[in-house]
């Protein structure tokens, strides 16, 4: 699928919906599932991590979802997805075989050249896996483009924990540190990780600043306390790639109903550099 920048005259899938085929659905935690999609012919889909789509069923609605894989995983797609509203309540009774509308893929990706050769500090809260995933795999893939790689993730408790497979896959492979804490875990739980917010995972890092990129995706109640932590250890706003959500809805930069003061977030987002919006009201 191709994306064109807004204002050019556009190819069809920037309006019209390409039927994508349901390959597989997997449980991820109650409230969440994972649903791997297949294109017509099988191609791939063209995304970069970071990008999201545009999902629709009839008679139920659009809405933007984040790709949850990365382009080296070609042939397939993946999309995170809680059952939030009608589309993904919807979306959580399908089955393989079952058909997906899909546009896109949009929005600006995290900046790979920009991250490649770094030390690289991935942080995920709550459903922020999910795009988070897509740059992690990347890495995994491409292990001899970056430096140092750590994946920090935190969730509520350890039922709200996403892609546990995953998670135990990356941190027995040790290509990267991998370290998962949760907010609280009750006495009669057995939960082996950390228990706490993201941010105390932060403090006792050794991060070389000069050489280090951070990247953050999660509900915008936890960056404030991260990018604190972050400047901490030395980080420059420069250094620091944050994901942001809003209530987007056409995809194209054309409905508004995504702005952050002159910004676009379906289009000079969901991926800013820090510097970019820290000056915004409402960005963060």
């Amino acid at each position: 699928m191709t994306v064109v920048a807004a204002g050019i005259k556009a190819p069809g899938p920037l309006y019209i919906p390409t039927w994508c085929r349901i390959v597989a659905v997997r449980d991820l935690t109650p409230d969440e599932k994972l649903f791997r999609l297949v294109l017509p012919g099988g191609g791939d889909l063209g995304q970069r991590p970071g990008q999201f789509v545009q999902v629709s069923i009839l008679g139920h609605g659009e809405a933007p979802i984040s790709v949850a894989s990365s382009p080296t995983r070609g042939g397939y797609f993946e999309l995170g997805v809680r059952r939030a509203g009608r589309l993904t309540a919807a979306m959580h009774q399908l089955r393989p075989g079952d058909a997906l509308g899909i546009r896109g893929p949009f929005g600006r990706p995290f900046e790979l050249a920009k991250l490649r050769g770094r030390d690289l500090l991935l942080i995920a809260g709550g459903c922020g896996l999910a795009p988070m995933r897509s740059l992690v795999q990347y890495v995994e893939d491409r292990p001899g483009e970056f430096g140092r790689v750590i994946l920090l993730y935190g969730a509520k408790n350890p039922q709200a924990v996403l892609f546990k497979d995953d998670l135990r896959q990356w941190t027995a492979a040790g290509g990267f540190a991998c370290l998962t804490t949760v907010d609280h875990a009750a006495g009669t739980e057995c939960w082996p990780g950390d228990v706490g917010l993201v941010t105390r995972l932060i403090a006792p890092l050794e991060i070389d600043a000069e050489n280090a990129v951070a990247a953050v995706v999660g509900p915008p109640a936890m960056y404030r306390f991260v990018i604190a932590e972050l400047k901490k250890k030395g980080l420059c706003e420069e250094r620091i790639a944050v994901s942001l959500e809003r209530q987007m809805r056409c995809g194209v930069g054309k409905c508004g109903h995504c702005t952050i003061d002159h910004l676009y977030c379906c289009t000079d987002g969901p991926v800013f550099w820090l510097n970019e919006v820290s000056a915004l009201p409402g960005a963060l």
